[in-house]
């Protein structure tokens, strides 16, 4: 029996990629601590969207997945309603219930991205008060007046 070394472990990694569509919030986030006042407003604006985002998702899912249930206990007469031979509340509660939570989740994650976004480009908009000061000019890039 001969003593031999484990193998060597290789670490393998890759550079970072970006995700496609995705949004940071982090965008010019050194103009939101330079001027804290403002970049409470901003932050706060953005929690407020994100929070009625959220909400309004979490009423309509309540709504329906709970409104299930109600509507079996106010018309009993639903209780034995048979689709293919499967009784109809377990049919919405246990099959039609998961693509319903599943459109719900990607309906949120979009609109939580798109509220991301539109903070980001409300931070990089000319004239927002959160980055250097612009000329007014298509880019913000013109030559000062000794360039040239």
């Amino acid at each position: 029996m001969s003593s031999t070394q484990p193998p060597r472990r290789i670490a393998v990694t890759a550079p970072r990629r970006n995700r496609t569509g995705g949004w940071s919030a982090r965008a010019r986030a050194e103009d939101l601590h330079a001027q804290p006042r403002l970049g409470q407003v901003y932050v706060r604006s953005l929690v407020r969207d994100q929070l009625r985002l959220s909400l309004g998702v979490l009423t309509v899912l309540t709504v329906v997945l709970g409104g299930l249930p109600a509507a079996f206990a106010l018309a009993p007469g639903l209780r034995t309603v048979d689709v293919l031979g499967v009784r109809l509340a377990w049919l919405l509660l246990g099959v039609v219930a998961y693509p319903l939570l599943v459109g719900a989740a990607w309906f949120h994650v979009r609109y939580a991205e798109r509220v991301e976004r539109d903070f980001t480009e409300l931070l990089n908009a000319p004239g927002s008060g959160a980055g250097p000061a612009h000329d007014g000019t298509a880019t913000g890039d013109a030559p000062g007046p000794g360039a040239g």
